[in-house]
């Protein structure tokens, strides 16, 4: 399967035998250009999907050793993402399926990002539970097949990543702001600045970052009002502390309600190191199997789509040249 890859500012592409051996992946970032605006800007995001798309399907192909017509078929994320950048690889894909006659797969980018375990795992089936946390999205997702979810928490605000590009910013660390708080929060103490963790009332399992978002702007905005030194390390190591300790407090209490031992992580804050310390910690304490991807791997990536892509080609899915791209798809 070819994998396409183009939900935000990575253009991706990869290719993958039987699900699993990935033969190429190939990603393209346009983190350098988003930075210079602070964030991806859509517009910008989409042109460069048109410039760069062919050049990196053609690597992938060329690393992988394989030619169009070697293809089984072709998966792309059509949702959810930026409408005009998913449309360039829907439009991409199409292309390809309909001058060489094989099936088209449209795949759901959260999906792809759960999927991304199998690879590096080779004994991971379903059913197991799921903590998706990436800029768009933090869900506890019970996987109970291939392809096959069922969505147990969602936040009800900011998404994790969100928060974390958002109090980046606060504390002048620029874009991306992730990877920067976590480098920066490793200098810091996690307990200096008691941030408050959110709970739902009527849905103990939800998530909301906006509380803890607004805390540390109006900590930060008290001392710059005082012009009063303050910790940015600290900041960003308590900050992290009060979002990686309910993401991981709430994933444990719903595997412990649904009676499953088996834990992933997907998204690209699943690479966070304090994240990943946090679960193994805790899946060690209850006695439950973690399993993680590769950093590469939690990253928007064209062989996670090319994974997922596969377990639906398998079980009979087709997608006809009306498929869309679809912004705001839902998962499940």
């Amino acid at each position: 399967m070819l994998g396409i890859e183009t939900s935000c500012d990575e253009t991706a592409a990869a290719v993958v035998k039987n699900g699993r051996e990935v033969l190429s992946n190939i990603i393209s970032s346009q983190i350098d250009i988003h930075k210079l605006y602070g964030g991806v800007v859509p517009e910008i995001a989409s042109r460069k999907h048109t410039e760069i798309i062919n050049q990196v399907i053609t690597e992938a192909l060329d690393t992988a050793g394989v030619g169009l017509d070697d293809l089984s078929g072709v998966a792309v994320t059509y949702g959810p993402g930026l409408v005009g950048a998913l449309l360039v690889g829907v439009a991409e894909a199409k292309a390809i399926c309909w001058a060489r006659d094989i099936p088209l797969v449209g795949v759901h980018h959260i999906s792809g990002h759960i999927s991304a375990n199998y690879i590096e795992n080779a004994e991971l089936e379903p059913p197991f539970l799921c903590l998706v946390v990436s800029g768009g999205h933090s869900h506890i997702v019970r996987v109970t097949d291939y392809g096959k979810y069922e969505i147990l928490a969602r936040t009800r605000d900011d998404a994790a990543g969100e928060a974390f590009d958002k109090v980046a910013r606060v504390i002048e660390l620029g874009y991306p702001g992730g990877p920067k708080i976590d480098k920066l929060a490793r200098e810091g103490d996690p307990d200096a600045v008691p941030f408050p963790k959110a709970k739902v009332n009527g849905a103990d399992l939800d998530f909301s970052f906006s509380g803890v978002k607004t805390a540390v702007l109006n900590y930060v905005n008290a001392y710059r009002m005082k012009d009063v030194p303050y910790s940015k390390a600290d900041i960003a190591a308590s900050f992290q502390n009060a979002v990686v300790s309910v993401l991981t407090e709430h994933t444990m209490e719903a595997a412990k309600r649904c009676g499953i031992d088996r834990i992933a992580l997907a998204g690209g804050v699943a690479s966070n190191s304090a994240l990943r310390a946090s679960f193994e910690k805790a899946c060690s304490a209850n006695g439950y199997r973690l399993f993680r991807p590769s950093p590469v791997l939690c990253t928007d990536n064209g062989a996670m789509i090319a994974c997922a892509g596969y377990y639906e080609f398998m079980a009979g899915v087709r997608h006809g040249w009306d498929l869309n791209a679809v912004p705001n798809l839902k998962l499940g």
